[in-house]
Parts: structure tokens; C-alpha cells; sequence
């Protein structure tokens, strides 16, 4: 059976709601994972991640094939609309928060590391969407970037939280003693059309407008546009380059 929450002074329910920021995601060391196809998807294949599922009719969960052990909590309509922020309507997942170990930039990078800053949740969840899709080994979070088991950065990543390893990074001074090669995106750098890919080097994306303090020892790399719009969105502009950068290992396998 089921447990019932109705009230919103219920300790779990208050609990569940602080998740969704980051300050309760660090405090609790759980996250809250929602999307019709992203819950099932992620407790079929990483069941052991996570801790209960969250429902208002037992309706919701008919076909589902929930593991031993997954605590079930029916909670009123209301409760579960406060921490439905995306309107899915789904059932919900409590998940353990992975520990995400600091990164040693003393040593070289093995294969394609991205180094990231976006702030934006949604940026950053579209952003670990690509690097999943285009094989990046790992991914940097510096200080500045948004959490990465944030509600909206989960919906927008679809997942690649669970396939990427994601590590903690120093402050942007730190970079400049960090093993390279290494390189950032830049309007005013090099065009990336003419650009050889090494085997393993950081990619280094700054917080959305800001980009790459312009002190950084890295070499720039820009993508050739029209010049009809300024500059491409953050997220876009890394797509773009993570894209190449694998384009070019798929030929050179060939």
C-alpha cells in the first residue's frame, strides 16, 4: 500500500518541495526527476538510483514494473501539482543525488572534456544533452554553472545526467594552470572549419553573454555565421562545436 501525504506541513512533502532549487538539492542529497518518457526511461535503466515514486491516482502508475524496495507515496492533487513545476501530469521520481567529485586539472584530459559555466539550468540541461549525444568523456561544472540535477536542467537534458561523468571545478583563476591543450568558443577566434581536432583537450564555455574571461591562456575558436545575428546562443555555439570535434573522430575511424 501506498503512503498517503495530504497535508503541506508533512515533513517528506516539505522536504520533496525544497528539492526543487538548489539549495535543498545540496542540503538533501536527493533531486526530483519528471517527464512522461524520462521517468520510465531512467527507472528501467538506472533503478537503483532512486528512492520512491510520487503519484495522485494509482491510475497513473498502471503497466509500471516498480522495483523491489521503491517506496510508493500517493499525495493529494494539490501537493503533487507543487512539485509537478513542469505540468507533466506524470508520476514523479525521488532520486539519490551522485556525489560529484572535484576535478584534478593539474593532469592532462583523456578524450574530449567540456569545461562549463552556464548558469541557466535549462542551458546547461540542453548542453549535457549534446555532450551525451556526441560522446564527451566528462563534463567540469565550474562555480558558476547552475546544478545539474536541477528540475530544469533534468527536463531539458532527457536523461544525460545518468550517461555523462560530471565533476566540480575550481574558480576561473585555477584555469590558468590547468593541463591543456586548451581552448573556448570566441566570435573573434580562429574558425572552427579550418580547425584540426586534437585527441584529448578541454573545451571551455563560459556563462551565457559573459563567455571566456578575455585572460584565459586558451586558443579561440569561432563559428563562422552570416553575421546576421550577433553571436549564436551559449548552448547552440558548444552543440555546434561538440558536433565537429565528433564529426571529425567518426572520418578519421572510417
Amino acid at each position: 500500500m501506498p503512503h498517503l501525504i495530504e497535508s503541506p506541513q508533512n515533513p517528506q512533502f516539505k522536504r520533496w518541495k525544497s528539492l526543487l532549487d538548489s539549495r535543498g538539492l545540496k542540503k538533501h542529497g536527493q533531486f526530483l526527476l519528471s517527464g512522461r518518457k524520462a521517468v520510465p526511461e531512467a527507472l528501467s535503466r538506472h533503478p537503483e538510483r532512486f528512492l520512491a515514486v510520487l503519484f495522485w491516482a494509482e491510475e497513473q502508475l498502471a503497466g509500471w514494473r516498480l522495483p523491489a524496495g521503491l517506496e510508493r507515496y500517493r499525495l493529494s492533487r494539490p501537493l503533487f501539482r507543487e512539485l509537478d513545476i513542469i505540468g507533466t501530469d506524470a508520476p514523479l521520481l525521488v532520486g539519490r543525488l551522485p556525489m560529484l567529485p572535484a576535478a584534478d586539472l593539474s593532469l592532462p584530459p583523456q578524450g574530449l572534456e567540456l569545461v562549463c559555466a552556464l548558469g541557466n539550468p535549462d542551458n546547461l540541461g540542453a548542453l549535457l544533452r549534446s555532450a551525451a549525444a556526441f560522446a564527451v568523456r566528462r563534463v567540469i561544472l565550474l562555480p558558476e554553472a547552475a546544478h545539474p540535477f536541477h528540475p530544469r536542467a533534468l527536463r531539458s537534458a532527457a536523461n544525460a545526467q545518468f550517461e555523462l561523468e560530471l565533476l566540480q571545478g575550481p574558480g576561473w583563476a585555477a584555469l590558468n594552470a590547468a593541463a591543456g591543450p586548451l581552448f573556448a568558443l570566441d566570435v573573434r577566434g580562429a574558425a572552427l572549419t579550418d580547425f584540426a581536432w586534437p585527441q584529448d583537450l578541454r573545451l571551455i564555455l563560459g556563462e551565457e553573454g559573459k563567455g571566456v574571461p578575455p585572460e584565459l591562456p586558451v586558443q579561440r575558436l569561432a563559428i563562422p555565421t552570416t553575421g546576421a545575428v550577433e553571436s549564436l546562443n551559449a548552448t547552440v555555439a558548444a552543440s555546434l562545436a561538440l558536433f565537429s570535434c565528433y564529426a571529425s573522430r567518426q572520418g578519421a575511424a572510417r
